[in-house]
């Protein structure tokens, strides 16, 4: 995706959670031939507040047009991450909006927990862990709070709601990268 291209996602991200919040702004102009937002996508939308996580929520695997992939997740950040209450209209103005597009997630081998360890890539891995019905992911950005690889997966096992020294033969493990734009590294 072209640099200018990226700059115009946390605008419409942006956009998006006004609409759903009942904030006047003007909406930013899209270019009705802009083709790559017709395009099928996966997106995670995460709102910070004070330096602090406020919403994220996204999609894995692409499944609809990046456009509404974006909005729909934004919206959702905003309004119905579980962790936290709905975004109000007077912290609109308070978010900071960041927007990763990600690759395609790709499965990857390994024998056992410590193999799975070392092939794990701090700061550039998004990892989709699966077992059973158990299912949870960390963007990349998360490695910038959890450094340590035994750290970063025992948190990611705790997100899917397993003991984070938890191990079986039959999980799966995927990998992916992301592209993100920032609202702050925009202005």
């Amino acid at each position: 995706m072209q640099v200018e291209h990226g700059r115009m996602l946390p605008v419409i991200a942006r956009d998006a959670i006004a609409n759903a919040v009942n904030v006047s702004r003007v909406a930013a102009v899209l270019d009705r031939k802009a083709s790559w937002l017709t395009e099928w996508g996966a997106s995670f939308v995460t709102l910070m507040q004070n330096d602090a996580l406020r919403g994220c929520v996204g999609t894995v695997q692409a499944h609809q047009p990046l456009l509404a992939d974006i909005k729909h997740n934004a919206v959702c950040a905003a309004l119905n991450d579980p962790r936290f209450p709905p975004l109000a209209r007077e912290e609109f103005a308070a978010v900071r909006i960041e927007v990763s597009l990600l690759s395609t997630p790709q499965p990857f081998d390994f024998t056992d927990e410590s193999d799975a360890l070392v092939q794990l890539r701090p700061g550039v891995d998004g990892i989709v862990f699966e077992y059973g019905h158990h299912r949870s992911t960390f963007l990349p950005q998360v490695w910038e709070v959890l450094e340590e690889p035994e750290q970063f997966f025992a948190e990611l096992k705790l997100k899917a709601g397993l003991p984070g020294d938890f191990w079986a033969e039959d999980i799966k493990l995927s990998r992916y990268t992301v592209h993100k734009w920032r609202e702050t590294d925009l202005t």
